[in-house]
């Protein structure tokens, strides 16, 4: 069975990490074996500080979750090479019921591919009407190839390896008419088709055909096949009678010839839906699916788009699909555990939803575990832990209820963290402004919403002091304006956030409109103080959509 994804929000902060490892394992541990713990964006100096200090690896990096090609190209390959001849492919095709077949080499790369339709036309050309065009008897191959098609033995051979052209004749007349038509044609590329006719034989001897085939299971007499050898003329026996024997000896052609060498190939790792209208208005009806290197490692028809892709995830700390990683929309959410404000998302069918009003959603992790007496390991808890007070600024956020406050006490006996004392170390451990450039500080935990079709977006930093902050508000401001445009956002927003003062500065850039509507005191253009501001989902987003909601009604607020 395919993975199942336990992943959170697109900049995922240490709630969103924590919490998709302990979801995974708390469903592993109840029985659902496949659960995974997945991100979608990078981990950030506190979140590897979390995870250094339990000693758990990240979670594994999925950047899109779209049914890409190898979710339902067929893996098994029906393949011929470039020397199989055309029998051996249509004994194939016949038994596996194929139109198509790909040529593949030794390094597994794809020559081409066999079609059904140019095979028929290749085996049973039209009859040229124009004098000395020979295609309807004309046969490309070896002689060891034809005494293979013809499930035949090859008595005698000269240069029996060697591909060359050769004439199809018959000889089902006269001596006289069969030695005058013989005369017609080089003998170094003649065949001669013969049953038990021992004149016959001897005269297409005597004239030194490139190749006597005797039909139907005749063993040819010593003597007959010492003048052959005198002569320098291979013999072979067929099985067959001498029509079937005709018409199979032009299927000792080897596929090189007769292959279309171009088709469309795709990569294993190519998103269904980009190349969906490309395969669909092609001409083709199979595809070559490649790897890296340019090896064929699958097959793909038109008939796979149908496919159902089992793909399924579990989203843990948000419940939006702006927020959701990439392709979300196109798989199967079978679960959401959660502690924001309810999204628009919809789901096909019904799904376990869980979203409780609680300060972190490690703390509605933890409580599975206890809920369900499931064994909760050390470094999971401490992992847990770091959730909560991450969340919860060590339970001093307004969004903190009794119940964070209830799990926590119990992480902290479970993992012997003390919970003051880490979060100090947690807050101390990565600060964004000094380590990293402004661009990717605004972008770092920063989450897009919606309002009646209106995106905008609002990103938290939290900090010790705002010294850092007034260092760069300059470049910070000119960074995150760069961000709105280039997302096309109404505007956008940055929270920073003192964790010893429990208050934060707001930056805004976009709509003049919007930033009109903002009545916190403000300290420069762009900035504003909001004293015992610290939440981003129970403070900030519902006084930013009232402000939205202010601005679209035209009225101060």
């Amino acid at each position: 069975m395919s993975e199942i994804l336990v992943i959170g929000h697109r900049n995922p902060d240490t709630d969103a990490i924590c919490s998709a490892i302990g979801y995974a394992e708390f469903k592993r541990r109840t029985g659902m074996t496949e659960a995974v713990a997945a991100r979608c964006g990078d981990t950030n100096d506190r979140i590897d500080f979390v995870l250094n200090s339990f000693g758990v690896a990240a979670p594994k990096f999925v950047a899109d979750v779209s049914p890409i090609i190898s979710d339902v190209m067929q893996r098994k390959i029906l393949s011929v090479r470039p020397d199989s001849t055309a029998a051996e492919a249509l004994r194939l095709m016949d038994e596996k019921n194929l139109r198509i077949l790909p040529v593949m080499d030794a390094g597994h790369k794809c020559r081409g591919l066999l079609s059904l339709f140019k095979l028929s036309k290749f085996l049973f050309p039209a009859v040229s009407r124009h004098p000395g065009q020979q295609n309807s008897r004309e046969v490309l191959s070896s002689l060891s190839s034809l005494a293979q098609t013809l499930d035949g033995q090859l008595v005698t051979g000269i240069d029996a390896e060697r591909e060359e052209e050769l004439i199809l004749m018959i000889g089902a007349m006269g001596l006289e008419s069969f030695a005058a038509r013989l005369d017609k044609f080089p003998p170094e590329k003649s065949c001669v088709i013969v049953g038990d006719r021992l004149d016959i034989q001897n005269v297409a001897i005597r004239e030194g055909v490139r190749v006597l085939i005797v039909t139907g299971g005749i063993e040819v007499a010593a003597n007959t096949v010492e003048a052959a050898r005198r002569k320098n003329v291979s013999v072979i026996t067929s099985p067959h009678d001498t029509a079937t024997t005709a018409s199979l000896c032009r299927a000792a052609v080897a596929v090189r010839h007769v292959l279309n060498e171009e088709f469309l190939c795709f990569r294993e790792n190519a998103p269904l839906a980009a190349v969906r209208e490309e395969a669909t208005a092609s001409g083709y009806l199979v595809f070559p699916v490649l790897d890296g290197e340019g090896h064929t490692v699958g097959i793909l028809s038109k008939t796979d788009f149908l496919k159902t892709v089992n793909r399924k995830l579990i989203l843990v700390d948000h419940n939006e699909l702006s927020q959701a990683v990439q392709g979300a929309d196109e798989v199967e959410i079978i679960e959401i555990i959660d502690h924001h404000r309810l999204g628009s998302m919809a789901t096909q069918q019904p799904i376990l939803f869980r979203n409780e009003p609680v300060g972190s959603t490690c703390t509605i992790v933890a409580d599975c575990f206890f809920r369900q007496g499931v064994e909760l390991p050390k470094p999971i808890a401490g992992l847990l832990l770091a959730g909560v007070v991450s969340d919860t600024l060590n339970l001093t956020s307004p969004t903190t209820t009794t119940r964070d406050a209830e799990i926590l006490k119990k992480l902290e006996g479970i993992a012997q963290v003390n919970a003051r004392e880490f979060t100090e170390k947690l807050f101390a451990s990565g600060s964004l402004l000094t380590l990293k450039p402004a661009p990717q500080a605004v972008a770092t935990d920063c989450k897009e919403y919606a309002e009646h079709g209106i995106k905008f977006s609002v990103a938290q930093i939290e900090e010790i002091g705002f010294e850092q902050f007034w260092k760069r508000k300059d470049e910070l401001l000119a960074a995150l304006e760069n961000y709105r445009a280039g997302k096309a956002y109404l505007f956008s927003t940055l929270l920073v956030t003192d964790v010893a003062t429990q208050s934060s500065l707001l930056l805004v850039v976009g709509d003049e409109k919007f930033i009109r509507r903002i009545d916190h005191p403000r300290l420069e253009p762009g900035i504003y103080e909001l004293r015992d501001v610290v939440s981003r989902k129970k403070q900030l987003l519902p006084y930013l959509t009232h402000c939205l909601r202010e601005k679209e009604k035209g009225v101060k607020g």
